[in-house]
This record gives C-alpha cells, structure tokens and sequence, in this order.
C-alpha cells in the first residue's frame, strides 16, 4: 500500500517546524552573589554595602542600600553568601526587594535572609554577623548594578 501525500501540506509543516524551533522558550539563569552589609539601628535600622553577583561567566558589582522597620537594636557588618535564582537577563537583577530576616549576633552569629524583587528574582543569602544586633523586621532594600567594575570571570 502507498502513502500518499498532498503536496499542499509541505510548506505548512515545513513552516510550522521551523515556528516550533524558532519558538523556544527562554531559560531563567542562577547567579551566585556575595555581599557585605554594614547596618545599625534601634526600632528604624538603616545599612548599606557592596557585593558581587557572578552571572553567565561574568563578576557585576553591585551597591545595596536598605532600610528596616520592626524589632531592630544595635550594630552589625554581614557577610552574607547565596544565590540569585530567575534571572532572565542581568538587567532583572537590579532594583528594589522586599525582604523578611530574622538573625542575632552577640559579638559573632549567624544570619540569613531571602529577597524578592518584582521582577521574580529570588536572592537566598546566608552568612556570618559581627557586632551586637537583635532583629526580626520587615525591610526594603534597592540593588544597583555598577557595570563599569564588571569584569569576566
């Protein structure tokens, strides 16, 4: 028995081939980042600081500048390590996130804090505090990109 084929339907499916690869969906990239953040406060904590975000092969510093709301009291200086997770491109870094951390440190702790920006980036940083800080707030924080001391990894 032979097929046979309507010679019509070739350049329909020869375009909707080439539709379904030209159509592939694009893939949000995990950056890594490091930052260091000096922050004080009692009640109204304010801080800010300098990190890296090592994206696509390429090291992107980056200022952080933020202000908290809640149970704040004392000083601290943040090493903090993590990730930043939907990344589509590196503009979708930069801007401001909403944030809830919780830490202690009494001379030497521990801290963690995750980020969200409206974008759908997702910053989980965790890491090592210094100084004398007690908080549990609600904070907004703003990311800028500094790519004129962006350099290739």
């Amino acid at each position: 028995m032979r097929l046979k084929i309507n010679r019509s339907a070739w350049p329909g499916s020869v375009m909707l081939a080439a539709a379904i690869g030209i159509a592939a969906p694009s893939h949000a990239t995990t950056g890594t980042v490091r930052v260091t953040v000096a922050k004080a406060g009692f009640i109204v904590g304010a801080g800010g600081g300098k990190g890296v975000l090592t994206f696509r092969h390429r090291a992107y510093a980056f200022t952080v500048q933020g202000l908290s709301v809640g149970l704040t009291a004392g000083a601290s200086v943040n090493r903090l390590v993590g990730r930043a997770e939907n990344i589509h491109v590196l503009s979708d870094f930069a801007g401001t996130y909403g944030v809830i951390g919780a830490g202690v440190a009494l001379v030497g702790g521990v801290g963690g804090v995750q980020l969200r920006n409206a974008k759908g980036v997702t910053i989980t940083l965790d890491g090592l505090k210094t100084g004398i800080e007690a908080s549990a707030n609600i904070s907004k924080v703003v990311i800028t990109l500094d790519q004129s001391r962006s350099t290739p990894d």
